[in-house]
């Protein structure tokens, strides 16, 4: 299958805008007619049912939360990035889309990327007008500060509470929509699976986790908004919730599956302290800015942090990136801090943590200047840790954050099943093989409130509103289908629970498939895997009842959906031999342990198709074309 990006021509900076008055319209009295549904209401999906809502479109929005404030984005933490210049530090358009694929390591669409840095301005002027409450300067204007893998600083922020406060915004948005019975919400609904009529995407199956009832709903066209796959290495950043079922049933039906490998670890997490934990704990990269990463000189030094004097201490990141120290991106971060560990310096108990500083600037500014910008991050960190990082270092290790892999579209946002879309985490599209940090906020606002608008529109301009039902009889082979599916979860019986099982395929895919992956690894992974598969089939227990409220039955039917999908990203992983972002193959490597790129044979997007049964996936290829950048080795010194 060929695969058809439908980037428009021209210009760079005039693609988006060309291509918005080429596109089919929908007319006002005519949008009535059409009803979309959206799954996810968190940044993306919020954004996207308030929009289409208020342009006249008849909304289904559905999340497995009792409410829209209950979604991921609400973790996001440091910022929202956009090219305002407002320090006027030589910030710009060209500059945010230039940051953003060399950030990626040159495995981005050029015309996706611009448009996110074009449309990255008008974010703030919404979100403002939303009174989403950023930080401002004394005078009263919009206050920035630095992320990684930018020399500018162009990041908008609310304390540590970005993502919550910009969620907070789309969340009124939606809520107006809601009132005015153009959305129609439907909380504590789990999508499983996608509806097809002809060919196109025309409905979903949700199940009801209050009652459990498995039920049908049509529209003309569908939107996932979903999220990432994170929770595959069972711990994570991520909430537990979060999962890849809505995506990884869409690939199931017809949806090619981009860049699976491509996963993202942020270098400052809380590490690892039982192997009773469920999950991991973000400390925002916004505390790059002004906290000095570093380790003793001396491996297995063990003495306490104030004990070890200035010059005892390597300041690796400011040693071996001048330019950037401490603000290099996040998988350059992540690999030098494992490498130190892995060399004996690391600090802590376990010895995987380095040390997180704000030493200086708290005796340069003030503890009180420290309070006002990061305050409640440090509040976090001291009800987790027990400890006071005003007084000591934070201690940070890398854990998995992010999936810049996910549901293959095109420039329009559309997945290879005509009028199904995927916005923000869920697709691919964006980041390439390495997410900027304040780069997630910005991709689902983006896609949400001024992409989705318009290229739904072309699609629905093509269709007949309203011409399917549930009555069609695809809806009810799908809801066969869906209840054979549980039907054949409920009958295992066996002795293993869900998070036992899930925690081994955890350990699996962050020995083999994590920070750094080499041949015999992702291989053992391919093995091993399926057989977890067949344990889980064979030897599950869910207790409880199908029709009745069941988290383990929902989470039984995630982990089934994250067996498959982690055998996908270990065989992207082995395919690809090259090493760039956020898959790093040991065998492909400069002399100085950088990741080390072959762009002769590996300039494309990976986009697999499913198969029945036991035959391997397909892989497709769309070739990435950089006309506007020069494709260089990523430097940060």
């Amino acid at each position: 299958m060929t695969l058809n990006s439908k980037i428009p021509e021209g210009p760079l900076s005039e693609k988006w805008t060309k291509h918005k008055f080429d596109l089919k319209l929908v007319n006002p009295a005519n949008k009535r007619k059409y009803t979309v549904i959206v799954v996810g209401t968190g940044l993306a999906g919020a954004s996207a049912a308030s929009s289409l809502a208020e342009m006249g479109y008849n909304v289904k929005a559905f999340s497995y939360h009792e409410s829209p404030r209950r979604a991921h984005s609400i973790a996001a933490q440091g910022g929202i990035n956009a090219a305002k210049n407002y320090p006027n530090d030589g910030d710009s358009i060209f500059r945010l889309f230039y940051d953003t694929i060399k950030g990626g390591d040159y495995r981005s669409r050029e015309a996706n990327v611009y448009r996110l840095a074009e449309v990255s301005n008008n974010i703030i002027d919404q979100c403002v007008a939303q009174g989403v409450p950023f930080a401002r300067e004394y005078g009263g204007l919009l206050d920035n500060r630095s992320f990684g893998g930018a020399q500018v600083s162009r990041t908008f922020y609310a304390r540590g509470q970005t993502g919550q406060q910009l969620l907070l915004g789309a969340y009124s948005s939606l809520v107006r929509q809601m009132n005015t019975g153009k959305v129609k919400f439907h909380p504590r609904h789990d999508m499983l699976d996608i509806v097809k009529v002809d060919g196109h995407a025309k409905g979903i199956i949700t199940r009801n986790l209050i009652n459990g009832k498995v039920e049908a709903h049509a529209a003309d066209a569908v939107i996932l908004a979903t999220g990432g796959y994170g929770n595959v290495f069972f711990l994570s950043t991520n909430a537990m919730a979060c999962n890849a079922t809505a995506a990884w049933r869409a690939h199931k039906k017809g949806a090619f599956f981009a860049n699976p490998s491509f996963t993202q670890i942020h270098p400052t997490c809380i590490p690892v302290s039982s192997d009773h934990q469920s999950k991991l704990t973000l400390m925002s990269e916004s505390l790059r800015n002004d906290g000095r990463i570093w380790v003793p000189k001396k491996a297995g030094d063990d003495r306490k942090a104030k004990d070890i004097p200035e010059d005892e201490r390597d300041y690796y990141l400011e040693r071996l990136y001048p330019s950037f120290g401490n603000l290099v991106p996040r998988d350059v971060a992540s690999r030098r801090a494992k490498e130190m560990c892995d060399k004996g310096f690391g600090v802590g108990a376990t010895k995987l943590a380095v040390y997180l500083d704000f030493e200086d600037v708290i005796e340069r500014n003030g503890k009180q200047w420290v309070v006002e910008k990061y305050g409640n991050l440090f509040d976090m960190y001291k009800q987790i840790t027990g400890e006071d990082p005003y007084t000591v270092p934070m201690r940070i290790y890398p854990a998995v954050h992010y999936t810049m892999g996910g549901v293959w579209v095109d420039y329009n946002l559309e997945t290879t099943v005509d009028g199904l879309f995927v916005l923000g985490e869920a697709n691919f599209s964006d980041h390439g093989a390495n997410r900027l940090g304040a780069s997630a906020l910005m991709q689902g606002l983006a896609d949400g409130y001024y992409v989705i608008p318009y290229t739904i529109g072309n699609y629905l301009a093509s269709q007949a509103g309203g011409s399917v039902s549930v009555d069609d009889p695809a809806f009810k082979d799908a809801l066969d289908e869906t209840n054979n599916f549980i039907n054949k979860l409920m009958s295992v019986k066996g002795d293993r629970t869900i998070d036992d099982i899930h925690k081994e395929l955890g350990k699996i895919m962050w020995e083999n498939v994590g920070m750094a992956r080499n041949e015999a690894g992702l291989k053992k992974a391919i093995d091993l895997i399926p057989k977890l598969k067949d344990e889980f089939w064979s030897n599950v227990r869910i207790p409880g009842k199908a029709n009745a409220m069941n988290t383990e039955l929902e989470k039984a039917a995630r982990l089934a959906d994250f067996l498959e999908l982690g055998e996908l990203m270990a065989r992207d992983a082995l395919h690809r031999e090259e090493s760039c972002g956020g898959h790093f193959r040991e065998e492909h490597q400069t002399e100085e342990n950088e990741a080390l790129r072959n762009d002769n044979d590996f300039t494309f997007v990976s986009a697999w198709a499913y198969q029945d049964g036991a035959q391997e996936p397909v892989l497709h290829k769309e070739d990435l074309i950089f006309e506007n950048v020069k494709l260089t080795s990523r430097s940060y010194k």
